[in-house]
């Protein structure tokens, strides 16, 4: 009985599933519009970039992946702080990723209302927006309402989806870069500064995030000591491959791609006409419709795990009797995306993403060494070099930290101003 349900909720997600959660939790919007903001810092040096946000993340994913090894319980990066640092971190850590899933998603609906737009002008007003977000979150709240295996097959649908328009825009257009001299761009290397480099970096912070909130679905995964590590690696790497090689045709078949607000659409264009274009329109509108539904299938589980260490009110804990979901914290969830994407924009909600993902980051290099000293034999995946993995982690964030604003830490601040009222709380 044990090994199919916990805490009340059952355990259907194997290993690809998992991988694929992640894949779709990783992949937004963000890959249609972010090729262009990296052409305008970097020009021909940009695919680069991504192959150096990549390895970056990848060794905060070490971390997290020899971290998330020790657990089987739902709850993600906030019960691994819990358990590692204390109550306080723990309840911060909390708070930085409710903000982060509720805002990352948020950027995402954004965009995907203005895309929408082009196909419909009529909903590109404000009640317009207001109701395809309404429409949206709330039909994807209750598909996960009604159980976890509905939402991890809609999850599925769309990564399969989504990742396979990103392949078939990469081998087209390294295919026409190959066989039509003529739409090829010289990649030009500009002159640039640590600062350019930092800054794209930062922009993929955003990009490539999103990972960690598929360690929320702990207590639904079969068996997640063995199978989230390899999840989490397999995931990050094909990533990589796929923002690299992305990023590569774009400025390699796109003449002045800075200045572009739809880099794959308009590439596409070039190689494959207006159907090509069209075609990648619409692949970002169901880029962002898959992730925002593996999103609303993993992000709930922070309030429900808070909620069910007395941390945030009981009724967020509570689990349907029928469906075994934690519909209370599914449904307040997605009122607050609908809300944030209602009175901010993408610009607004991709910044309180970035912000503060960097510190939850450097929480969990920081948690490695710490349970390390346990020896208590429960980790099922050790990293090599350990203490190279954890300083280089710490080093990545505090490196992109310093780049970012005064707005951005005010956030920050205030965020953890109200996770430090909930602990007050909370000990009384």
């Amino acid at each position: 009985m044990a090994a199919q349900i916990s805490q009340g909720l059952i355990r259907t997600i194997g290993r690809w599933s998992l991988t694929a959660l992640m894949l779709n939790s990783i992949i937004g919007v963000s890959i249609f519009r972010l090729p262009a903001d990296l052409a305008g810092k970097l020009g021909g040096l940009s695919p680069w970039s991504c192959v150096g946000a990549g390895a970056g993340i990848l060794t905060i994913a070490g971390c997290i992946a020899e971290v998330s090894s020790r657990y089987g319980e739902t709850g993600g990066l906030y019960l691994y702080a819990r358990d590692a640092l204390g109550q306080f971190p723990g309840i911060v850590v909390a708070w930085l990723m409710w903000l982060t899933r509720i805002a990352a998603p948020a950027a995402a609906a954004n965009l995907f209302c203005n895309y929408l737009a082009r196909f419909v002008p009529g909903l590109g007003t404000r009640a317009g927006e207001v109701f395809v977000l309404v429409l949206l979150i709330g039909s994807l709240a209750l598909f996960n309402f009604f159980g976890v295996k509905t939402g991890e097959h809609v999850s599925n649908f769309f990564t399969v989806v989504k990742v396979g328009f990103l392949l078939f825009f990469v081998v087209a257009g390294v295919l026409a870069w190959l066989g039509r001299p003529e739409i090829r761009v010289p990649l030009v290397a500009p002159v640039v500064t640590f600062g350019d480099w930092f800054s794209a970096m930062l922009l993929l912070v955003y990009a490539y995030g999103g990972f960690e909130g598929a360690l929320f679905v702990g207590g639904e995964t079969k068996n997640p000591q063995r199978d989230t590590p390899v999840a989490l690696l397999l995931a990050l790497a094909a990533v990589c491959v796929v923002y690299t090689a992305v990023q590569f045709v774009v400025v390699a078949t796109l003449p002045n791609a800075a200045h572009s607000t739809g880099p794959l659409a308009d590439a596409s264009q070039r190689f494959l006409g207006g159907v090509g274009g069209a075609a990648m329109t619409l692949a970002a509108l169901i880029s962002a419709f898959g992730y925002l539904s593996a999103n609303l299938l993993h992000s709930p589980r922070i309030a429900f795990a808070l909620a069910e260490h007395g941390e945030f009110p009981s009724p967020l804990a509570a689990i349907h009797a029928k469906y075994r979901t934690p519909y209370v914290s599914i449904f307040v969830y997605a009122a607050l995306v609908i809300a944030f994407a209602g009175l901010g924009n993408f610009k607004w909600n991709a910044v309180l993403s970035a912000v503060s993902r960097l510190a939850v980051y450097g929480a969990m290099a920081v948690a490695v060494p710490v349970l390390r000293k346990r020896n208590d034999g429960r980790a099922t995946f050790l990293l090599p070099m350990v203490w190279f993995f954890v300083g280089a982690a710490l080093l990545y964030c505090a490196v992109l930290l310093t780049q970012m604003g005064r707005s951005e830490f005010v956030v920050i601040g205030i965020t953890c101003a109200i996770a430090a009222l909930n602990w007050l709380v909370v000990r009384r």
